[in-house]
């Protein structure tokens, strides 16, 4: 969408003073906007989008709100017109949520180096008293270099001094750094907001001009943040005067000292109820008591009457791996309470708001392998499902964050299927394995991780995350989210498995299965030391990785083969609907070097603890 001609398009009459009112999301403009303007609203759709943008008239002043956005740019339609709108601004009203004032700022501050006078309303100041938070608002104002006035928009609380404080808007403070870049730009293009925004790389303002975007955009960011921290250091205080249970205990939750002991006890109570509780109660029930107890007895005396089990197509009905006895067995009496479990415990972590939370404390951690907080979310996604967690990768804040999270979750992450079949095999292991297990999983993702980060040209770009309110988690919420979560799984991984499932009998009965064994036994025999039915598991591996994880649940293997066989299908390449999204996302150039590359790590990492520990 090229940029708009403002006065054009919204038919503004010449001579009036254009007022707009600029934020993030959810910050309380729409309020602003209806005490600032009345009753007589115009609204009128942006062209080019299906934006609606509200504004009108009041004496010599043209009133227009903006979509809420949380920096001026071109990434979508929303910031498309919040760049038109504020670029025909005389003055900007930024409206600012006093609660998450540095992920607010940096809007501010970009406004600011625009040039554009300004005030700002620092709304919601009163549920930052509630949680403890205490702003210096002279300090602000000063550090800021425009006028800052305290709000509470849904009880009309300081309307009248924002307006009477329009007619003090000023520049503000811009950051040093732009004064040395803006000039020429500034010169050609006879206008320092746009010519700010071509320096950010925005090639339809750059073509406005005839010139080509620059690449100072992850330069101007970073020092834009650091700004942004020095005034929030300076300004901003948290105490625990007044503030209540659930600021404290967010607080503590994203606090290393009290943050890792409630992350570690939070995960072993999540552990307890997959783990043991559904790993090895429910599942001992419908797998072992139900489907092989009653189901296959029944499924396969009832086939046997018409057809005959050593017959080719009796072999791939109720054989070993027939489409009714083990395809049906593994859905329905392993997977689906394996999976119906890890989801109710994933949706009462995110119904509670503590997944955000684990992102603020991680995220220093994170940032030595080349991600922000923020890359915790799709690595914990990640293990519900691999395909989705790629997808969210998006929300990362640059390209090569996007790039290492695809890697790693393609490489380390697995799903929740994988999870719950190789929980399984670890119950049966004992701690000792559980935790190597864990070290060795884990010690990967942080090599490669780091490896990656080194390699790589750039830096982790900084934290900025929402933080809803902390709650306890809605019974029905939950439901609603693991019974939406497991039956979209069920519908996705039954005809996979079904799949694999025939194409083993099929390799079965043709006897192609004992060559592929045969052929394989070099790296499943020699080099991982595991014995040649092994290769059977990483065939089904390559349809799905739980299918994989599956195969090896029934292999009689040593806890130290079972270790290296769990850990290289951990390793193993992500299944097929995930390498399509990989290849979808990263484009093809990309998603050809990850696949192997992550093949033959699994392969390599696991020979290298086989000859270790066999």
């Amino acid at each position: 969408m090229a940029c708009h001609d403002l006065n054009q398009d919204l038919n503004i009459p010449a001579g009036v003073r254009k007022i707009v009112l600029a934020g993030n999301p959810n910050v309380g403009k729409s309020v602003f906007f209806n005490a600032l303007t009345g009753l007589y609203v115009d609204v009128s759709n942006f062209p080019g989008t299906t934006l609606e943008i509200s504004h009108a008239r009041v004496g010599n002043d043209f009133i227009l709100d903006t979509p809420g956005v949380y920096g001026v740019s071109s990434f979508n339609d929303e910031e498309k017109v919040a760049r038109d709108v504020i670029l025909g601004a005389d003055i900007v009203i930024n409206v600012v949520n006093a609660v998450h004032l540095e992920r607010d700022l940096f809007l501010t501050q970009q406004i600011i180096d625009m040039g554009i006078p300004m005030v700002v309303a620092l709304n919601m100041i009163d549920e930052a008293t509630r949680q403890g938070i205490k702003i210096d608002v002279t300090e602000l104002e000063r550090q800021l270099g425009v006028p800052v006035i305290p709000t509470v928009a849904v009880k009309k609380q300081g309307f009248a001094e924002v307006k009477q404080a329009v007619a003090r808007a000023r520049c503000g403070n811009s950051l040093s750094e732009l004064e040395e870049m803006l000039p020429l730009l500034q010169h050609k293009t006879h206008n320092r907001a746009e010519a700010l925004l071509i320096l950010e790389g925005d090639p339809y303002v750059a073509a406005r001009h005839h010139l080509k975007p620059m690449d100072r955009q992850e330069e101007i960011y970073l020092a834009r943040r650091r700004r942004v921290d020095t005034i929030v250091a300076a300004v901003v205080k948290e105490t625990n005067a007044g503030a209540s249970w659930s600021t404290r205990l967010s607080r503590w939750m994203m606090q290393p000292l009290t943050g890792i002991p409630i992350l570690i006890i939070s995960l072993g109570l999540l552990y307890e109820f997959i783990g043991v509780f559904i790993a090895q109660t429910v599942v001992g029930i419908t797998e072992d008591g139900l489907m092989k107890g009653y189901y296959e007895p029944f499924i396969r005396s009832l086939i046997s009457q018409w057809l005959p089990p050593d017959t080719i197509l009796g072999a791939l009905l109720i054989g070993e791996f027939g489409l009714l006895t083990m395809t049906v067995t593994y859905i329905l009496g392993l997977l689906l309470p394996l999976v119906l479990g890890f989801y109710l415990g994933l949706s009462a972590l995110e119904d509670s708001g503590y997944l955000p939370r684990i992102a603020v404390l991680v995220d220093r951690a994170l940032m030595r392998i080349g991600l922000n907080g923020r890359g915790i979310i799709p690595i914990i996604l990640g293990f519900g499902c691999v395909t989705a967690a790629t997808i969210t990768t998006r929300l990362l804040g640059s390209n090569r964050e996007r790039r290492i999270a695809t890697f790693l979750l393609a490489l380390t992450i697995p799903c929740s299927a994988q999870l719950a079949i190789i929980t399984t095999m670890l119950v049966r292991l004992g701690p000792g394995y559980t935790i190597l297990y864990i070290i060795l999983i884990a010690g990967t993702l942080v090599l490669i991780g780091t490896a990656l980060n080194r390699l790589l040209p750039g830096r982790p770009s900084d934290l900025l995350i929402d933080l809803p309110p902390l709650r306890w988690p809605q019974p029905v919420n939950i439901l609603k989210k693991t019974a939406t979560k497991t039956s979209a799984f069920i519908r996705e991984a039954t005809p996979l498995f079904a799949g694999g499932a025939l194409l083993i009998g099929i390799l079965q009965v043709t006897g192609s299965l004992a060559v592929l064994q045969n052929l394989l036994a070099p790296i499943t025999v020699s080099w991982l030391q595991l014995p040649k039915e092994a290769a059977t598991a990483f065939i089904m591996g390559f349809v799905r990785r739980d299918f994989g994880a599956a195969g090896l649940y029934s292999l009689p293997l040593k806890p130290a083969q079972s270790l290296v066989a769990l850990v290289t299908i951990t390793l193993f390449v992500p299944c097929i609907a995930s390498a399509l999204v990989i290849f979808k996302e990263r484009g093809w150039r990309e998603g050809i070097v990850i696949w192997p590359a992550v093949l033959a790590l699994a392969f390599f990492i696991g020979g290298i603890i086989s000859h270790i520990l066999i």
